[in-house]
C-alpha cells in the first residue's frame, strides 16, 4: 500500500498546472499529500512522502532543493494534522501552511523575499486548500475499500484524532 501511494505521490509531484503568472503554478501532489496525512496519520504519510521524494530525486524530476521544500511541506502540513487533529478546518489549512513554511525556507536558501514567494504561491495555496478538503473523504472511502478500515485513522467524533 505505502509503495503504491508513494509512487502515486511521486507522479503527482512531477506535474504542475501552470498559473497565469510565473511562479503561480499549482502542484497536483499537495492536496493528495494533505488527504493522505489526514487518512493515514503523520508517520505513514511522512514515510510515503520521503519515498516519493527519493523516487523523484532518483528519476531526476526533482533537485535536492525540491526535496528540501517537499520535506518542509510534509512536516508542516502533516504536523498540523497530527497536533491539531483531522477536521475540516485543519485539512483546509494544512496545505497552505505547509506551502507557506516551505516558501519561507526556500526564501532563506535563495536569499529572496519570502513575501514574493508566498504571494506567487497564493493562488495554488487556495486551490490546495479547496482540493484537499474535497479529496479527503474520497480518498478515505477509496483506501477503506481497497485496504479496509483498519489502515485509516479513526474518524473524529468531536475530539482530537490520534
Amino acid at each position: 500500500m505505502m509503495a503504491g501511494l508513494a509512487a502515486g505521490l511521486a507522479v503527482l509531484g512531477s506535474f504542475k498546472l501552470p498559473g497565469l503568472l510565473p511562479g503561480t503554478e499549482f502542484q497536483l501532489s499537495a492536496p493528495f499529500a494533505v488527504a493522505l496525512a489526514a487518512c493515514l496519520g503523520f508517520k505513514r504519510y511522512f514515510v510515503i512522502g520521503v519515498l516519493a521524494s527519493l523516487l523523484n530525486f532518483m528519476l531526476g524530476t526533482h533537485t535536492l532543493l525540491n526535496v528540501v521544500v517537499a520535506l518542509v511541506f510534509r512536516v508542516t502540513a502533516g504536523g498540523l494534522l497530527a497536533l491539531a487533529g483531522v477536521r475540516g478546518l485543519t485539512v483546509f489549512l494544512a496545505g497552505p501552511l505547509g506551502t507557506a513554511a516551505a516558501r519561507l525556507v526556500l526564501s532563506a536558501l535563495l536569499g529572496v523575499s519570502p513575501w514574493v514567494l508566498i504571494g506567487a504561491a497564493a493562488p495554488g495555496m487556495l486551490l490546495t486548500a479547496v482540493a484537499a478538503l474535497a479529496l479527503y473523504p474520497l480518498l478515505r472511502r477509496l483506501l477503506a475499500g481497497l485496504y479496509g478500515e483498519g489502515v485509516l485513522l479513526p474518524p473524529v467524533k468531536g475530539g482530537r484524532q490520534k
